[in-house]
């Protein structure tokens, strides 16, 4: 019989590719990030471009005269 600590499948501790691969996603969140901060930065700067056209052509009321 085998002790109850023994496991058959992969071994804790530090693969062969996990630094390379702590690199790649390093990086990818890297660029995530500056794609989204771009994104931001292009929505802030559109919604200071003046007041929000009113497509529905809807009207405060007009004083009864």
């Amino acid at each position: 019989m085998t002790a109850g600590n023994e496991r058959s499948g992969p071994k804790s501790g530090t693969r062969k590719g996990d630094a390379q691969r702590a690199a790649r996603l390093k990086a990818a969140l890297r660029e995530n990030l500056k794609r989204r901060k771009a994104q931001a930065r292009a929505r802030t700067q559109a919604d200071a471009s003046g007041p929000a056209h009113d497509s529905a052509g809807f009207v405060p009321e007009k004083p009864k005269g």
